[in-house]
């Protein structure tokens, strides 16, 4: 019997995406930038990773620290900048409240001695921070394993690699549910149709994907004189894709129940040639499948399709990927 797909539903349905903040996003690793955009104690970067804002500080020894974006006091700022430098200490940008490093509470201005009030049970809300090979992971639930537990198929195929040090970045807004957009990713069945060009140069008859953890790994057979690759994607949103000597990070960041974010990282070498054909190729394939996902989420909208079916030959990364959320959803 044909594995089913997730019902339409869960595509559409904006108290979906709710609990799906709470209980994937709020449980998993989600890439947020460079170990060396930290490069000396003070220095942060803020992002919302699905709706949560993150700070990643590097402390005064040299540590690395995250916390949740949020003033204990009435849920101001700790900074409102995606890059910057703090002088010793986090100040919240709504009451001047103000916090080291570390996440103590340092002083609550204006309250002076006040009765019930316990500035050690009011420190910021800390966030699991770990980095990877220069990349920087963050994980709002205190009790998640570790990055490696995780990374660790990625880590094996990564062998020996070095990740170029140069950057590039550009982002992309898609007007489809996160989950369209990741299930595109999770299979080659589409290639032939969406991407012509691509399937001149890959043998999408013999496309593969196979689950390795939570790891995704694209065998993607090659045509003759085509170069290899690797192609892999990290649950519950993350991919890394290496070409021709770039490495490309994909994030696939929701934006609500409705609009996905792709935040695309190119790590490459400094005056390499093949920066400019890898970013004419990946702008090429993300206009392909943005007009394609956009697309399914207009017939998701509409109302007349429920549900289909899924190919065990071609999508069973697919399957995996909806099984996986629905026990998460479920728990």
């Amino acid at each position: 019997m044909l594995a089913a797909t997730a019902s339409a539903a869960l595509y559409r349905d904006p108290d979906v995406f709710a609990r799906e903040r709470q209980r994937v996003f709020s449980k998993s690793w989600q890439f947020l930038g460079l170990e060396a955009d930290l490069a000396g104690p003070g220095d942060y970067i803020a992002e919302t990773l699905a709706g949560y804002p993150v700070v990643a500080i590097r402390g005064q020894g040299g540590e690395l620290r995250a916390f949740h974006n949020v003033c204990r006091h009435r849920a101001g700022p700790l900074v409102s900048d995606a890059a910057g430098h703090c002088e010793g200490e986090f100040v919240c940008r709504y009451h001047g409240w103000r916090y080291a490093l570390d996440g103590r509470l340092r002083s609550a201005t204006g309250f002076g001695v006040s009765e019930g009030f316990d500035p050690r049970e009011l420190g910021l809300f800390p966030v699991k921070i770990e980095a990877w090979r220069g990349f920087l992971f963050v994980n709002p639930d205190p009790d998640a394993a570790t990055l490696m537990q995780t990374l660790e198929p990625l880590d094996v195929l990564f062998g020996n690699r070095a990740v170029p040090t140069a950057s590039l970045r550009r982002s992309h807004d898609l007007d489809c549910n996160w989950k369209v957009y990741v299930e595109n990713y999770l299979e080659g069945y589409h290639i032939d149709a969406v991407h012509p060009e691509l399937a001149r140069e890959v043998d999408a008859g013999r496309y593969a994907v196979r689950m390795e953890g939570a790891i995704a790994v694209h065998e993607v057979p090659a045509v003759s004189g085509a170069a290899e690759g690797l192609w892999a994607w990290m649950y519950p949103n993350l991919a890394f894709n290496l070409y021709n000597g770039v490495v490309m990070v994909e994030h696939m960041r929701p934006l609500g129940h409705g609009r996905t974010r792709l935040d695309y990282l190119y790590m490459h070498e400094a005056g390499d040639p093949q920066i400019d054909a890898a970013i004419v190729t990946s702008e090429r394939l993300t206009a392909e499948d943005a007009w394609i996902c956009a697309r399914v989420q207009q017939n998701l909208d509409a109302g007349v399709y429920t549900a289909g079916v899924l190919s065990p030959r071609h999508e069973n990364a697919v399957a995996w990927f909806q099984a996986r959320n629905a026990q998460l959803m479920a728990g």
